[in-house]
């Protein structure tokens, strides 16, 4: 069954397909589901979960509806004849099974690249292979021109290319991808699964399994989708691909300079750097969509912000100057008029923007604040700036463990802000953003637990980050109120099921607790990660709790 979700979604509802069709009184001849909460006319609300559905749809297929007909064969024998209709439901399900397994893949899109046409899940031209993505890919336009095989794309996604990639190279086809992603692709030829997790891990994704259950599996990129459903659940290692043939994840991400004794020793490259980190910003800008940076006034978020201003203009001499010349014939399948890198590593657009939007946010007089308007002004950007107070950080503090799924410390601090903005980002019509995470992380668990702040706190609005800078009085007020949720006996006394992931501190147990509240048990949990300098014996990961970023600051003064 594939679920399409409009871009209206939530205020219109999905459309769900059977692809081939069933034999079923409430399905109509198409393989669309009738079912009154689907229809926008009937029982549909925007508060209806994809959950709901997918136990709507199954109780209608077991209880079929004689109310609502929608396939004339199948109710008619329904009506007239039950046994009859139990049998060759029985027959049919043999046919068409060859085993036990039933892949079901949903997909919620965001629509950054393919606009018009790049509704998930994508399928290839007989719908033998079906592939739901989180992510982009942003080689595409070279994969398609590089194929063996000739492949007639059926969108203008960057993400379609990993079926014909599929298609060619079998499990090996993540090695062939650059760019951040997880994936689900189902073979019902082969009867075969596939998931991937780009190699350092920036979209999130999760397997789990159920008890009640056995020999299925199931995967999201948010632990929300499971935790009600799997008594087991573990995060989707970055660099890995899972094969339904073997029920393994094997490592497909292995650079050469992991071995000790491969690490390169020749003498730093800075032009090599400034080049690659160029690139590394430009094929980030890949969208059909309007796009913005966001900027803290530092070193890791103005350099981006740079590079993304001065790409930004280039684009719109560039694409103003395409629009002048007459139309041509462009072969798409071989990637030719689509946004992305090309061989010379120089990115196409078809929409530019007049003018780059950059967004800060911090308490009233934040030094962050300041400082990104001081870089908005000279690299010329159209700067937002958003002023937020303690109150509004502390009534947003439960929906954004909600959506982080995650009670880490760090991590909370710093992205409660960054919900508040990316909720204001989003209202102004922009999609995406580049943020500078990635530039000054060089620790792999530092680089998972920057890229959880960035990505999930967005999620919720955005595709696509904070620290003391916003305001030092952000962590003060959360050290406060904790003192007003967990009291020194509850401290003494943690929960037995907790075990050894013990909170040190009461604001660390009072996130614990909010968590808990949205994904209760062991299951959930178990897949947190908190984020622990090694520099420091320091229990709070703020810098002011470090010595040296005390004294630096009384120099200062001084």
């Amino acid at each position: 069954m594939n679920v399409t979700f409009p871009d209206e979604y939530p205020t219109k509802p999905p459309k769900c397909k059977f692809t081939p069709p069933l034999f079923h009184p409430n399905v109509y001849p198409s393989g669309t589901v009738c079912l009154s909460i689907l229809n926008e006319e009937e029982g549909w609300k925007p508060a209806i979960t994809i959950k709901q559905i997918l136990l709507g749809v199954q109780d209608l297929l077991d209880d079929p509806n004689p109310e609502s007909p929608a396939q004339a064969e199948a109710y008619n024998l329904f009506k007239k004849d039950r046994a009859a209709y139990e049998t060759k439901v029985k027959k049919i399900q043999k046919m068409y099974r060859k085993s036990d397994c039933i892949a079901l893949l949903a997909h919620e899109r965001l629509s950054i690249v393919g606009v018009d046409s790049g509704a998930q899940p994508i399928t290839n031209q007989d719908d033998t292979i079906a592939l739901a993505v989180n992510g982009e890919i942003y080689n595409h336009r070279l994969i398609r021109k590089g194929l063996k095989t000739t492949y007639h794309f059926k969108t203008h996604s960057d993400c379609e290319v990993i079926i014909p990639l599929y298609m060619q190279y079998g499990i090996d086809a993540p090695k062939h991808l650059d760019g951040m992603f997880s994936f689900v692709l189902y073979d019902k030829e082969q009867d075969r699964t596939i998931a991937a997790r780009d190699p350092v891990g920036i979209t999130s994704f999760y397997q789990g399994w159920s008890s009640k259950m056995p020999g299925a599996t199931f995967f999201a990129s948010e632990l929300k989708c499971l935790h009600s459903v799997c008594d087991k659940i573990e995060a989707f290692p970055p660099g890995y691909v899972y094969d339904s043939k073997t029920d393994q994840r094997t490592r497909y991400f292995e650079p050469s300079w992991w071995d000790p004794a491969n690490v390169p020793s020749n003498p730093v490259d800075y032009k090599k750097l400034r080049e690659t980190l160029e690139k590394s910003v430009r094929k980030r800008l890949m969208a059909e969509v309007p796009y913005g940076v966001l900027l803290s006034g530092g070193l890791d978020s103005s350099l981006i912000a740079a590079i993304a201003a001065r790409e930004t203009n280039r684009l719109k001499k560039a694409a103003l100057a395409a629009n002048a010349e007459p139309g041509k014939q462009l072969d798409e399948d071989h990637g030719e008029g689509l946004v992305g890198i090309d061989d010379d590593d120089e990115l196409s657009t078809l929409t530019y923007l007049p003018q780059l939007n950059s967004f800060s946010i911090g308490l009233k007089d934040s030094p962050d604040s300041k400082a990104a308007k001081e870089v908005a002004k000279f690299l010329g950007t159209k700067h937002h700036d958003m002023t937020f107070t303690v109150e509004d950080g502390l009534n947003a503090l439960s929906d954004v463990i909600l959506h982080i799924e995650s009670y880490d410390v760090t991590t909370i601090r710093a992205s409660t802000p960054m919900f508040l903005l990316s909720r204001k980002i989003k209202a102004m019509g922009v999609k995406m953003v580049l943020s500078g995470e990635e530039t000054v992380t060089k620790v792999k668990n530092l680089y998972l637990a920057d890229n959880l702040r960035a990505n999930k706190s967005t999620m919720a609005f955005l595709e696509e980050a904070l620290s003391d800078g916003i305001g030092y009085s952000w962590r003060d007020a959360l050290i406060e109120q904790a003192e007003l949720h967990v009291s020194d006996e509850m401290m003494k006394n943690p929960k037995p099921e907790w075990k050894d992931d013990i909170p040190k501190t009461k604001e660390a147990y009072w996130y614990r607790m909010i968590f808990e509240e949205h994904f209760p048990g062991p299951a959930a949990a178990s897949t947190v990660k908190r984020w622990v300098p090694a520099w420091t014996d320091a229990v709070d990961p703020s810098g002011r709790a470090i010595g040296i970023h005390n004294n630096m600051i009384n120099d200062k003064k001084a």
